[in-house]
């Protein structure tokens, strides 16, 4: 392995040594970093603020081990401990997405990398020989994971709004005949915000044999599941299995997933094995995003995240408006809280730390967005113009 190359040199502040540090010190630092990172002293709009809500209150959780193993829906090896909160998390995104509690299995993952991960093995034990057949606007995570998993990756062309097109997935498939199809189809992509058609996606890849269409909702689940301006993407659509997120709408401060799946799927997966499918494969996980999710969500009620994904998609139609005056180009999909605008001046992009791709940038329309954030974004991407036309 080659030694690691440093651009800067680290600090010497921050590097840790044979002995202990003095630990007023060190706090001290940390204070500086969080006046540093609070949302107040630096803009940072381009993804969700995940420092919105901050649970004061949860603090002593930190201090809790919470790993327990078995199934949430069967409690625990010794105390109740968090699995009746993610039993209730599970019921709640059931709901949402469109299943009956009663016939969907699923469980609270660390992060949504990991949720994807344990759908993507039950989504495998379900067909024979499949390949995984994945938009190019996914997010990269989906390809890594299926790398990761052994599957062939079959790259899918997307249309011109972002979602996956049903015509290429029908000639892909085709190609592959009898072999069972894994489509990872995407509610919400990284940039555009997309929501690809399932009930199309099935349709085309029909011809293949079995098909299992997996939902990568961790970017625009909940704003799906309460707008009626998105296509069919759900449980209640056909979807087998899903996976869904709540740190980036919530803003959490630590990432969380959450699995979903029909329970025939797990069933049928766990009898290939002699006994019970089990969603994580290490069947251990950390509870603190558990309970943030549940605390959050039991703060809003449904209510108040239909609510909130109604604000959004309020800022997000004002944004479309004021960064067209400004001459970005803005483009925004029905129910979506992305918008879409030409990638402004380099000093721009690092004030808004805006993520661009492919001469675009985006906002999402959560946490910190207001009408008035919008409006000084205009503002800046109107000088910008002006500065370059001068």
């Amino acid at each position: 392995m080659s030694p690691r190359t440093a651009t800067t040199p680290p600090d010497e502040d921050l590097a840790i040594g044979a002995q202990p540090s003095p630990p007023a010190a060190d706090t001290r630092a940390l204070h500086q970093l969080q006046r540093v990172l609070d949302r107040g002293v630096r803009p940072f709009l381009g993804f969700p603020d995940h420092l919105l809500q901050v649970m004061v209150e949860l603090a002593p959780l930190l201090g809790l081990l919470d790993d327990q193993q078995g199934d949430p829906y069967e409690g625990g090896r010794f105390e109740a401990g968090t699995h009746g909160y993610r039993a209730a998390l599970l019921d709640y995104f059931a709901a949402l997405a469109g299943g009956s509690p009663d016939e969907t299995h699923g469980y609270v993952a660390p992060s949504p990398r990991e949720a994807l991960q344990s759908a993507l093995v039950l989504a495998r034990r379900a067909l024979p020989e499949p390949s995984a057949y994945v938009s190019v606007e996914a997010h990269r995570d989906v390809a890594v994971v299926c790398e990761l998993l052994g599957m062939n990756v079959v790259r899918v062309r997307a249309v011109a709004d972002g979602t996956m097109d049903p015509e290429d997935l029908r000639l892909q498939t085709r190609l592959r005949r009898g072999a069972g199809a894994l489509v990872v189809a995407t509610c919400g992509t990284p940039m555009r915000g997309a929501v690809d058609n399932i009930v199309d996606l099935r349709s085309a890849a029909s011809a293949c044999g079995p098909v299992h269409i997996h939902v990568d909702a961790s970017g625009g689940g909940l704003a799906a599941a309460h707008s009626s301006q998105v296509p069919p993407w759900s449980l209640a659509h056909g979807a087998d299995s899903l996976t869904l997120s709540g740190h980036p709408l919530l803003s959490l401060p630590v990432p969380v997933g959450v699995v979903l799946a029909r329970r025939e799927q797990t069933q049928a997966a766990g009898a290939q094995n002699g006994g019970p499918f089990r969603c994580p494969p290490a069947d251990v996980r950390g509870g603190l995003g558990a309970l943030l999710l549940w605390t959050r969500l039991r703060s809003l009620g449904r209510a108040g995240v239909a609510a909130m994904v109604a604000r959004g998609q309020d800022v997000a139609t004002h944004a479309v408006k004021q960064l067209g005056s400004a001459g970005a180009s803005p483009e925004h999909l029905p129910g979506s809280l992305t918008v879409t605008f030409e990638q402004p001046p380099t000093w721009v992009s690092d004030k808004w730390r805006l993520h661009g791709e492919g001469g675009l940038a985006r906002i999402t329309t959560t946490g910190p967005w207001t009408h008035a954030a919008v409006d000084e974004l205009a503002a800046d991407l109107n000088s910008a113009r002006r500065g370059a036309a001068a």
